[in-house]
């Protein structure tokens, strides 16, 4: 098996994350990212498992931790059970382009013949930068769930579930996705610039799955189930063209941890 390479590009430049994200906002849902669309297959079953699990008394209060551009944000506000969203990224851009989208979503729903008798979840959207501050902002806390996917490459593992600690109630469920070592260890989050040319690049980290439950572990957060995911022929056609060159090749993980209640 061949090990793809990143190095088609010549110039590569180097931001802090909020700011590569601001500026990689306006394609970032258009511009091939099969590692969000490979995310997205696997909340098909991920999400409800996460739900499922949450044992604290209904209505919940769930916290989408790195929004970006509001993907995963949409899907929360569809579920009966949830009354209030709170979305958290560090990056401006990215928020702008989430209000747009849920604005849209909000707008077609009241306008489609469909007539539902479920009020809308209260939803904030908030610029939060966990690698800025040590604390979770009060209104955060107490969340009866926390999503953030694909976002941990960006941030130290100790400072991660520092954050989550701090937002989620004992026995709060925590739905993490993220790139896989193994991808990891040859590539990185990033996209071109169009009118320069240059790749973008924020900060990433490789973590291993061992380290990644192993910190949890330290904040208190018990591992539930992790499941890996590689890239196979049969899913190039919905993954799109850029995922060819990674097939064989294990890009993503994703699990479900629960707060202890003591």
């Amino acid at each position: 098996m061949s090990v793809p390479t990143d190095l088609s590009l010549s110039s590569i430049r180097y931001l802090p994350t909020n700011e590569a994200y601001d500026r990689w906002a306006a394609v970032y849902d258009t511009d091939g990212n099969f590692l969000q669309a490979l995310d997205t297959i696997e909340l098909r079953t991920l999400f409800p498992q996460f739900l499922q699990s949450i044992v604290s008394a209904k209505p919940w209060r769930i916290v989408d931790l790195g929004c970006g551009t509001g993907r995963n944000t949409s899907l929360i506000l569809t579920v009966p059970a949830i009354t209030e969203v709170v979305a958290l990224d560090s990056s401006q851009g990215m928020l702008e382009v989430a209000k747009s989208r849920l604005q849209q979503a909000s707008s077609d729903a009241s306008t489609s013949n469909v007539v539902s008798f479920q009020p809308a979840p209260k939803l904030r959207l908030e610029v939060f930068d966990m690698l800025a501050l040590p604390y979770s902002p009060a209104p955060v806390q107490q969340a009866d769930g926390v999503i953030s996917t694909l976002v941990v490459e960006h941030v130290p593992l100790s400072v991660f579930f520092s954050h989550v600690s701090q937002i989620l109630r004992p026995g709060g469920m925590l739905l993490l996705t993220n790139m896989h070592a193994h991808m990891g260890a040859i590539s990185q989050a990033g996209f071109v610039d169009e009118t320069t040319g240059e790749k973008i690049r924020p900060t990433s980290y490789v973590h291993a799955i061992k380290d990644v439950v192993a910190e949890a572990a330290r904040w208190g957060l018990e591992i539930g189930e992790i499941r890996e995911r590689a890239v196979d022929e049969n899913m190039v056609k919905e993954l799109g063209p850029r995922s060819k060159k990674w097939v064989g090749i294990t890009c993503w993980f994703g699990g479900l941890f629960r707060k202890r209640a003591s």
